[in-house]
């Protein structure tokens, strides 16, 4: 999927985890911090990034940076995804499943925070293997970008759209 122009959209932001870091000097510890955060539009562009500084403002501020330059479009239909597909990123695994609309956005922690800001509705996910929300996020990420619909498939094939879906007729051998 291509990259999307962040200024031409209005993007909200979330943030997923904050985490502090400390690094041992001769005059003690010095704290530092690192933010994952998610910006979204809900209408099927999302990013995530990661900023690290000093204070936990400033850290959340290169998130939002980062995450706007790794704006991606995503392809949702009806506010659920097209298929059932598994993910992995590192140890991470995430299962995302299309819904019927009124389930609702089943996902807990940083597969929540993309597929709301994604714009996605109605999806069951399950977080398998590693629960560090780094991975979980990207992997959550890289599972909308791997979806793809009818129409690109039917183009990759050369077919058109009603000839995807014909089924031939298969003589029965009696």
């Amino acid at each position: 999927m291509a990259k999307v122009k962040a200024s031409e959209l209005e993007l909200k932001d979330k943030i997923v985890h904050i985490n502090r870091v400390a690094k041992v000097v001769k005059g003690g510890r010095r704290f530092s911090f690192n933010a994952i955060v998610v910006v979204g539009d809900g209408n099927g562009h999302v990013g995530v990034g990661l900023g690290k500084a000093n204070e936990v403002s400033d850290a959340i501020a290169k998130g939002i940076d980062d995450a706007k330059k790794s704006v991606v479009k995503v392809n949702i239909i009806k506010g659920t995804i097209a298929h059932p597909i598994v993910s992995k990123y590192g140890a991470a695994q995430v299962l995302l499943k299309p819904a019927s609309p009124g389930t609702g956005l089943i996902a807990g922690g940083g597969v929540r925070a993309v597929l709301e800001l994604a714009g996605v509705k109605d999806v069951l996910t399950k977080s398998i293997g590693s629960p560090n929300p780094h991975n979980v996020v990207k992997a959550t990420i890289k599972g909308l970008m791997d979806l793809s619909d009818a129409r690109t498939l039917a183009s990759k094939r050369g077919l058109s759209f009603n000839e995807l879906f014909d089924k031939p007729v298969v003589a029965k051998n009696d």
